[in-house]
């Protein structure tokens, strides 16, 4: 299986949006996604206060699995259970269920309601995912783990320590599943698993017999699988990236970086025969949003298509070959790509291109050409400096050397920001067009503003 993940704890599209992406991720040889909804999924009853001013409708909810099935992709869902609940703790409602009191992301697991929570949790969105045969538990990076009072306590008391107390955890939300969705599969991500021992993970057999794990961080892959064929896990995954990995603020997307992660991911793949009776189940090819509910958007989804259509393509053809090239380019319906460069050549026909575009030009000039007016220009720099703004003088003479190039340069930036704005909004919903202008255009636009406000 390939499945993409949409990360919609930021930048969630509009379901009008994905209606045109699910053709193409299954045109690109995708047949699945993977959704985090996060607080994008219409929670219900005591539940509702989880849910942004923007979620989903359950019509939506429903149309993107019926837009799904028609383009042949297994809808997977993913709910975090035991870190990264930040969406959740946040609230006042549960800031009892922290693990450590002053920060919100990761649960308590030894109060009964963290537990009776997560059913909840769990059975909303399973409901609205009737025909998924896989749910995903997230149960990454649990920050903080043993660091609690309670947790303290109950390692003393057991003589325990952080690994025996994830695996207790994950093994009650497992029973959960398995006791009440049965034959639904279930999967997890690895990274917290590789703490622990192979001893302590033989002990739990019998119900992480039922998982799945997802395997991260590709480069020392082979040991870790070694030491989970030891520990009687029969079915890996892998998970990839094609963007949201290369810093929280990233704004475009690096082609060739998120190309060489899935030749390391191939190589990873071809010694998996030799870790019998471990065997390959899938690969995610991971999306992120935002690296946790707090931090800033990475690249937004429209940026990243080009680098999608590479690492998909690249997983089909077992390589970046010429027919994987040409597949890509008459796709998206670019001239060529240059992967050092990052950049592709041609107009385009891929959902949201415009977008693409136009980061692009945010990304490359907005700033340079803002700060390039305002710190090369001598006459600025000389009459019109912070002081003169200040006080409000000024010799017309010398203002008038710089002011129609200023004016030029701060009515194109503002016609093209609209024009963004506009592009943004047939996607996104306001909060992700507000935030993305905030971070990206307002520091160096309002600079000029300011700029050209003092001179008028």
């Amino acid at each position: 299986m390939r499945l993409v993940h949409l990360d919609l704890k930021g930048a969630a599209p509009r379901v009008s949006y994905l209606e045109q992406v699910f053709p193409l991720l299954s045109q690109l040889g995708a047949n699945g996604i993977l959704i985090e909804y996060e607080d994008m999924f219409p929670f219900k009853g005591e539940l509702e206060i989880l849910r942004s001013p923007y979620a989903y409708s359950e019509e939506d909810i429903e149309r993107i699995q019926q837009l799904a099935e028609q383009h042949k992709l297994e809808v997977v869902p993913l709910v975090q259970t035991f870190g990264h609940v930040e969406f959740i703790l946040k609230h006042e409602k549960y800031q009892h269920l922290r693990e450590v009191e002053r920060f919100p992301n990761s649960f308590n697991p030894h109060i009964p309601e963290t537990l009776a929570l997560l059913k909840s949790i769990l059975s909303q969105v399973i409901e609205k995912h009737r025909h998924s045969t896989w749910i995903h538990i997230g149960a990454d990076e649990v920050f903080h783990l043993g660091e609690g009072m309670d947790s303290k306590n109950w390692m003393s008391h057991n003589k325990g320590d952080a690994g025996t107390m994830y695996l207790k955890h994950i093994k009650e939300v497992l029973g959960f599943l398995t006791a009440q969705y049965w034959g639904l599969r279930v999967l997890m991500w690895d990274d917290m698993l590789r703490k622990i021992s192979v001893g302590a993970l033989r002990a739990p057999r019998s119900l992480l017999g039922t998982v799945a794990l997802v395997a991260r961080a590709c480069p020392a892959a082979v040991p870790f699988l070694t030491k989970y064929v030891e520990s009687g896990f029969e079915a890996v995954w892998f998970a990839s990236a094609f963007k949201g990995t290369t810093g929280p603020a990233q704004a475009w997307t690096p082609l060739s970086y998120h190309l060489k992660n899935h030749l390391s991911w191939l190589k990873v793949m071809q010694a998996v025969p030799r870790l019998a009776p471990l065997r390959l189940q899938g690969v995610v090819l991971t999306g992120w949003q935002r690296y946790d509910h707090y931090s800033v958007l990475c690249e937004l989804l429209p940026v990243s298509i080009p680098s999608l259509a590479i690492c998909l393509q690249t997983l089909v053809n077992g390589g970046f070959t010429e027919e994987a090239k040409r597949k890509v380019l008459d796709v998206l319906g670019l001239e060529s790509v240059q992967l050092e460069q990052s950049t592709c050549e041609g107009r385009g026909v891929f959902p949201g291109v415009e977008i693409y575009h136009m980061v692009e030009q945010v990304n490359g000039h907005l700033k340079e050409s803002i700060l390039k007016a305002l710190e090369e220009e001598s006459a600025i720099k000389g009459w019109f400096s912070p002081y003169h703004r200040k006080h409000q003088f000024g010799n017309p003479r010398n203002m008038e050397s710089f002011g129609s190039k200023v004016l030029k340069l701060h009515e194109d930036w503002e016609s093209f920001v609209r024009d963004l704005r506009a592009q943004l909004e047939r996607i996104y919903f306001p909060d992700t067009v507000e935030e993305w202008m905030e971070e990206n255009v307002n520091p160096y636009l309002n600079q000029l503003r300011d700029l050209v406000r003092d001179y008028r």
